[in-house]
């Protein structure tokens, strides 16, 4: 009986170690973290932005999708796309200074706007961790999906980066007609974007979450959901269940990082029974943008569409409780800033 007894004091411990850990980065100050970020990243078109991130010496590097371009059902085709990745000279020196994590998009994924209907999904899932360098014995090689949750001590306070699968469980998207733009949000309370066993997850890491800054990973949109194409936004009920399960579960300094869309941008709004605005800030894309952009609403937007080749930089300073949000092109030339207090 002593043993079980003593199996049952370790079970919190033995369940915590399901998140990755980490300690204070080299490059960090005892308060402050950065977080450098991007997506769309094409391996036909130059990747030329990697010096510019290395010399921003972040302590962290978070994929935000559409890693590489493979739309294909062979997973052997993805994995190739991925290994041609990490020969990519500035990549590969990102990867032995910076610690990688993220998410995939539909490119990656394998199939265009694809969800729970691609057929290769679990063999993309296992190329897919083999790129990011997953151990073996990681739950998630053990179960569907590539969501996971990771902390990091700055040494005078906890960060925690909470990375979504947008695509494995995702339902079905409702298309618009031919005058209407590419999708139309689906009937309330129609489908699903995480899957209920990733939103009970989820539910779990923002309601025993410590950290002074709490940064949620989706590689698509949250916030912007009015330009018809992937977003949130055509699953308005999940849309509402995140804004709520953010506010009831108290998590501190809940921001969301987007990418998909081509463009940069920054997006806040007030959330009802949130003390802080939540921003969700897009970055996108590393090595093609969309430069015919010529205007789209977006209520919650702040400040100008950013249609540079660019990639995101969120500075957390956890003593001061204060985040600076930057659109990084090249040379490292700042094309847009944010700065929140909490």
């Amino acid at each position: 009986m002593k043993n079980i007894g003593t199996l049952l004091l370790l079970l919190p411990w033995i369940t915590a170690c399901q998140i990755s850990k980490k300690n204070l980065a080299p490059n960090n100050s005892l308060s402050g973290f950065t977080i450098a970020f991007g997506s769309c990243n094409k391996l036909t078109l130059d990747n030329f932005l990697w010096d510019d991130i290395l010399e921003g010496k972040p302590d962290l590097w978070i994929w935000g999708g559409d890693i590489v371009y493979a739309d294909t059902d062979d997973a052997a085709k993805i994995k190739s796309n991925y290994n041609a990745l990490n020969e990519v000279e500035g990549y590969h020196d990102l990867k032995t200074k910076v610690p990688v994590i993220g998410t995939w998009d539909d490119h990656d994924y394998g199939l265009n706007d694809g969800g729970e209907e691609y057929k290769t999904k679990r063999q993309s899932q296992e190329v897919f961790l083999d790129f990011m360098e997953v151990p073996k014995d990681d739950a998630r090689r053990k179960r569907e999906g590539i969501y996971a949750a990771h902390e990091y001590h700055t040494g005078n306070g906890l960060i925690k980066v909470v990375v979504l699968d947008t695509r494995y469980f995702r339902t079905a998207l409702t298309k618009g007609t031919a005058s209407e733009k590419r999708f139309r949000p689906n009937a309330y309370g129609v489908g699903t974007i995480l899957g209920e066993t990733q939103w009970q997850w989820l539910e779990e890491q923002l309601s025993d979450s410590e950290a002074d800054f709490n940064v949620i990973v989706s590689s698509i949109q949250f916030l912007s959901n009015q330009h018809g194409f992937e977003t949130w936004g055509n699953f308005p009920h999940e849309v509402d269940r995140l804004k709520k399960l953010i506010a009831a579960t108290g998590a501190k300094g809940v921001l969301i990082l987007s990418g998909d869309r081509h463009i940069s941008e920054f997006a806040r709004a007030s959330i009802e029974g949130l003390s802080y605005p939540l921003i969700d800030f897009t970055s996108s894309g590393l090595t093609h943008s969309y430069t015919t952009f010529s205007g789209e609403p977006n209520p919650f937007r702040v400040g100008e569409v950013v249609t540079t080749r660019s990639f995101g930089v969120v500075k957390l300073d956890t003593r001061l409780m204060k985040v600076i949000l930057q659109i990084i092109g090249d040379g490292g030339e700042i094309l847009g800033e944010m700065i929140q207090e909490y």
